[in-house]
C-alpha cells in the first residue's frame, strides 16, 4: 500500500474530521471500564473494539498487510510467508473440504477468509461488527474476483441472531474472541451456529504461565498490552479452554504455537529487530515508526493525512512496544491456538 492509498483509507475511515479526540477518548476505556466494575453504568466493550479498529485499521494494514494477526516465525521465510503457512495449517486441522460453509469470526478485512475461500474451494461467511473494514473486505474480495464465494454478516460476534442455528460446517476465530467482553457467551454463540459435529478453529492472545500477578512490572505489561489492544481482560490457555468446555464444545487440541521445534524466531521480532524485507519490515521497526510518527505530523500539516493521525500513530508504536515487552518476558503469546468440536 502506498502513502496515497493510506491518505485515502485514512480519509474514508475518520470522515474528514480531526479524531484526535477519539484517540484520547480510546485510551481512557480501561478506567470506564473499572468504573462500571465500582458500580458505574453506561460502558459498552463492544464499543472501544468498534473504535479502536475505526481508528487503527489503515495503519495496521499498512504495517502488516491485509492478514492482520500473528504467526509462528522461522528464520527462513517473511512474516507474510509465515502468515500463509498459519493459515495453512489452520485449514488442515479443520479439515476442510470443497463445498463446505465456513465462518469467519470476525473477520477484518478478509485477508485469511479470501486465503480460505481460494485455497480450499469452500465458501466464507465473515462476520464484522466493523463497517469500514467490511466494506475493505468486499472492495479487497471483489477484486480478488472471490465475491462469488464469500458473504458477510455485519453483526456482533456476541449476538449472531441474524444467523439461524446450526448452518456452518466449520469456523474458525483468529485473534477475534479476544475481544469478547464475556468468553463464553462468545464462544455459546459460536457453537449455535456451528452444525453437530463441527470443527472450530481459534487463535486467542493470552497470558502464559509465566505471568506473575505479584510482578509490578508483569501487572503493568499486561495493563498497556489491555489498553493498547483493547482487551478487556488477557485469558490463560486454561481459561480459554474452560470457555470453550462451558460453551459445549469439546477441546481436542491447545497449543502456544510460538514454542516450536528446531529453529524459529519469536512472533514479536517483525517489531523488535528486521525479519523479511527491509521495506516492509522498516515500517515495524522501531526506528522506522519513530521516523513515520514524525512523517505523520508533518503529513498533517500538508492535509495529506487527517488531523489526528500522528496520535493513532503514537498509540499503536507504544502498543507495539508493550507486544515486545509481554514477548520478551515471556508473560504474553498472541499465538494459543485450539481446536475445538461440538458434538454430535
Amino acid at each position: 500500500m502506498d502513502i496515497g492509498k493510506l491518505s485515502k483509507d485514512l480519509k474514508d475511515a475518520y470522515g474528514g474530521e480531526d479524531v484526535t479526540p477519539r484517540v484520547h477518548d480510546f485510551e481512557g476505556w480501561i478506567d470506564r471500564a473499572a468504573a462500571e466494575s465500582d458500580g458505574a453504568s453506561g460502558y459498552d466493550h463492544t464499543e472501544t473494539v468498534k473504535a479502536y479498529y475505526d481508528l487503527c485499521s489503515g495503519f495496521m494494514v499498512w504495517g502488516w498487510g491485509e492478514s492482520l494477526h500473528f504467526a509462528p516465525l522461522s528464520p527462513e521465510e517473511s512474516l507474510e510467508e509465515s502468515k500463509v503457512q498459519h493459515q495453512r495449517f489452520m485449514i488442515d486441522k479443520l479439515e476442510l473440504q470443497r463445498g463446505m460453509t465456513v465462518i469467519d469470526v470476525g473477520c477484518g478485512i478478509g485477508g485469511p477468509m479470501r486465503h480460505v475461500a481460494r485455497e480450499a474451494g469452500v465458501r466464507v461467511v465473515g462476520v464484522n461488527i466493523n463497517k469500514i473494514q467490511l466494506e475493505r473486505a468486499r472492495r479487497l474480495t471483489a477484486e480478488a474476483g472471490l465475491d462469488h464465494m464469500i458473504d458477510y454478516e455485519a453483526c456482533s460476534f456476541m449476538d449472531m441472531s441474524a444467523i439461524g442455528d446450526g448452518v456452518f460446517d466449520r469456523g474458525y476465530a483468529i485473534e477475534s474472541t479476544c475481544h469478547a467482553p464475556d468468553k463464553q457467551r462468545a464462544f455459546e454463540e459460536i457453537y449455535r451456529v456451528l452444525k453437530p459435529g463441527a470443527l472450530f478453529w481459534g487463535q486467542e492472545m493470552c497470558l502464559t504461565d509465566e505471568f506473575d500477578p505479584n510482578d509490578a512490572r508483569h501487572r503493568a505489561i499486561k495493563r498497556e498490552l489491555m489498553r493498547g489492544i483493547a482487551l478487556k481482560e488477557i485469558a490463560t490457555f486454561g481459561e480459554v479452554n474452560q470457555a470453550l468446555e462451558a460453551a459445549g464444545f469439546e477441546v481436542t487440541e491447545g497449543m502456544d504455537r510460538d514454542v516450536q521445534e528446531g529453529p524459529s524466531t519469536p512472533w514479536y521480532q517483525p517489531m523488535e529487530s528486521r525479519h523479511g524485507t527491509l521495506g516492509n519490515a522498516l515500517r515495524r521497526l522501531p526506528q522506522g515508526r519513530r521516523a513515520f510518527l514524525a512523517g505523520s505530523k508533518l503529513a498533517e500539516v500538508v492535509r495529506l493525512f487527517p488531523k489526528g493521525s500522528a496520535e493513532v500513530v503514537r498509540l499503536l508504536d507504544r502498543t507495539a512496544d508493550a507486544y515486545v515487552a509481554g514477548g520478551k518476558s515471556g508473560i504474553f503469546t498472541p499465538l494459543y491456538c485450539f481446536l475445538a468440536r461440538k458434538p454430535l
